[in-house]
């Protein structure tokens, strides 16, 4: 029993006008006709989709970065905290933003507070790391030094102000 694909194109009525394409994608099997899915002329155009992929980018990569600080240890910024004056044991937070938060943003629970810990852990993490890059430009790629920790920043930005979208595990509140 062998399941074959089939595209069906059928003008839709829109307000009136015959103007959009429809795209159905079903298989057929013997006696059955299963409708998969149906594609507008607009089915790429979703706010909350894009939400989705937003939270698992800025979530995703950056748990890598959580990861590395938990198998490898935080003395890195321990040395650069004990460096300015502050005391080791601050590492531990940044250990804890990028696991804790970096989850809770791709699981889409307390997005816009998960959010809110990434750009402080960012911000801080610009400021200690990278400030004297903030006004450089890497001669290797022509590309502004200090780009990737902008992209978590500034991603996360967008989550603090839009919230994880319909497809995130806690919505319609605040927090979410």
């Amino acid at each position: 029993m062998s399941l074959s694909y089939y595209y069906l194109h059928s003008p839709v009525k829109s307000d009136g006008c015959w103007m959009r394409l429809r795209i159905i994608l079903f298989f057929v099997r013997p006696n059955t006709i299963q409708v998969i899915m149906t594609f507008d002329k607009d089915f790429l155009r979703d706010n909350d989709l894009g939400l989705l992929l937003l939270r698992l980018m800025t979530g995703g990569l950056m748990l890598f970065h959580g990861i590395h600080k938990l198998l490898y240890g935080v003395s890195a910024i321990e040395g650069m905290l004990a460096g300015i004056g502050l005391p080791g044991f601050i590492a531990y937070f940044s250990l804890a933003a990028e696991l804790a938060a970096s989850l809770l943003i791709v699981v889409g629970a307390w997005t816009r507070v998960a959010a809110a810990v990434m750009v402080g852990n960012m911000a801080v993490a610009i400021l200690m790391a990278h400030l004297g890059d903030i006004f450089s430009v890497d001669p290797m790629t022509g590309g502004w030094a200090i780009e990737l920790p902008m992209l978590y920043l500034l991603g996360a930005a967008v989550l603090c102000l839009t919230g994880g979208g319909k497809y995130a595990l806690t919505k319609g509140h605040i927090t979410d």
